[in-house]
């Protein structure tokens, strides 16, 4: 299915309401962004081969089980919908790399972000005020982005720091100020990690 083809599979359904996906001849990289979708069908499960989904400015606010099925699924990008909190059942996804939920109404950071795979989690733009000590554990997790959200700084696990494998970890325009971090437990070792990285992309 070529990009004409997805835009008038897009448009007919628009028009009629109804969202039907068998999965076949999708590409790899499926974009449903600004379409307007409130919800996804559940045979969005079908899509065994998919690797990028892009579900960027809809109406969702959670997302059918078996997106767990999507067993390739390397990015998943949901920024902009209407979530309230994390999507459950993202952990069987193991192989994604990245998650976008930057632009939600996101409140907290559940344990059970731990079961995740992700390299890169991006929240910006949320409403967190309320971080699991479980994201630690994540672990592949390298970059984990909390910009424009409500965090206090004992908000902050302190375990983010002193033993996950985060080597960027984003708190710009949160209820502190960036610059007192370094006086926390572990900030040596959060930016010993963040230098490695840094040398390494130079």
């Amino acid at each position: 299915m070529g990009n004409n083809a997805i835009k008038a599979h897009l448009e007919n359904s628009q028009k009629t309401g109804i969202f039907q996906l068998t999965g076949k001849g999708l590409p790899e990289v499926t974009p449903f962004n600004c379409c307007g979708y409130s919800s996804l069908p559940d045979e969005i499960g079908k899509l065994k081969k998919l690797e990028t989904l892009l579900l960027n400015g809809n109406h969702l606010t959670q997302l059918p089980s078996t997106v767990g099925q999507l067993k390739a699924l390397r990015i998943l990008s949901l920024s902009g919908n209407k979530f309230r909190e994390f999507p459950a059942g993202l952990g069987s996804l193991r192989h994604l790399d990245v998650l976008d939920l930057s632009k939600n109404h996101i409140q907290a950071v559940p344990a059970e972000v731990a079961a995740l795979q992700a390299i890169e989690i991006n929240l910006n733009q949320n409403q967190i005020s309320v971080v699991s000590a479980e994201v630690s554990t994540c672990q592949r997790l390298k970059v984990l982005r909390l910009e424009e959200n409500c965090l206090e700084l004992t908000s902050i696990p302190v375990s983010i720091l002193t033993t996950s494998q985060v080597s960027l970890l984003s708190v710009e325009c949160n209820l502190f100020e960036v610059k007192i971090m370094r006086d926390l437990e572990g900030y040596e070792k959060y930016m010993e990690r963040f230098t490695a990285t840094k040398k390494k992309f130079a």
